[in-house]
């Protein structure tokens, strides 16, 4: 899912893939903006056909964080 997820930053943000690991924050280590991140929410939606709670969304901070909240919804 790592890579995936790589794959998929890298289209929102101009950062180098190998610089986004488990620990990397969207916003200060990645450079995210809050409408790209929401972006990049939608897309995620959309890939693993799943449905993130607005309310969850605060709540993930790094690239980690993603990777278990969609895993509990899978």
């Amino acid at each position: 899912m790592l890579e995936e997820l790589k794959e998929i930053i890298c289209q929102y943000v101009d950062v180098d893939a190998e610089k986004i690991t488990e620990d990397a924050r969207f916003m200060e280590d990645l450079g995210f903006n809050s409408y790209d991140f929401m972006s990049l929410v939608g897309e995620v939606e959309e890939k693993y056909d799943i449905e993130v709670e607005e309310r969850e969304v605060v709540q993930i901070k790094t690239v980690k964080d993603a990777m278990d909240y969609i895993s509990s919804l899978m």
